[in-house]
């Protein structure tokens, strides 16, 4: 059964290797990757088979609805307004498909949301993801800062309340 778990430094070969095949449309220096984890550990994951072997990865930090990062930007630290968990980064291999590791994701980013006090998530949608992020419930919002992605669409979900948010 795949899964998925943390991230580690010792992941980011893989992680360069991954992209380099799923984004290739979106290519980001290596320096990016080591970034966000660095900057945020608790949004970078790893998705696996039962034999350890890659199938994806995801990267999220905290963010600023309606201000998503450039393409290829190195941060250096989360902004100090933060008001939602950024999803800056999801790629998933050919042989991840049917094993509902991008469902999984999505409620992993959840928890990891509300862990960490926000009531929103944002991410910009690219290579056919749209529906995907759509049935999700993650709503379109208007946003020119994405017309570097090309094709794409900036996305917010509202998360259910329930849970104190109040914290960041």
């Amino acid at each position: 059964m795949a899964r998925w778990r943390p991230m580690a430094v010792a992941d980011l070969e893989t992680v360069v290797r991954v992209a380099d095949v799923v984004h290739v449309n979106y290519p980001e220096d290596p320096a990016v990757f080591a970034d966000r984890l660095a900057l945020f550990a608790p949004g970078c994951l790893m998705a696996e088979d039962d034999d350890g072997q890659a199938l994806g990865y995801c990267l999220a930090h905290p963010g600023i609805v309606g201000d998503p990062p450039p393409l290829d930007t190195v941060l250096g630290a989360p902004p100090k307004a933060a008001d939602c968990l950024y999803i800056h980064d999801v790629a998933l291999l050919p042989q991840a498909r049917g094993r509902h590791l991008g469902v999984a994701l999505a409620r992993l980013m959840e928890d990891v949301a509300r862990a960490h006090g926000f009531d929103r998530i944002a991410l910009t949608a690219v290579n056919n993801s749209d529906g995907f992020w759509g049935a999700l419930g993650y709503v379109p919002q208007p946003c020119e800062k994405i017309a570097s992605y090309g094709d794409a669409t900036y996305r917010i979900k509202l998360l259910p309340s329930g849970r104190d948010n109040s914290q960041r």
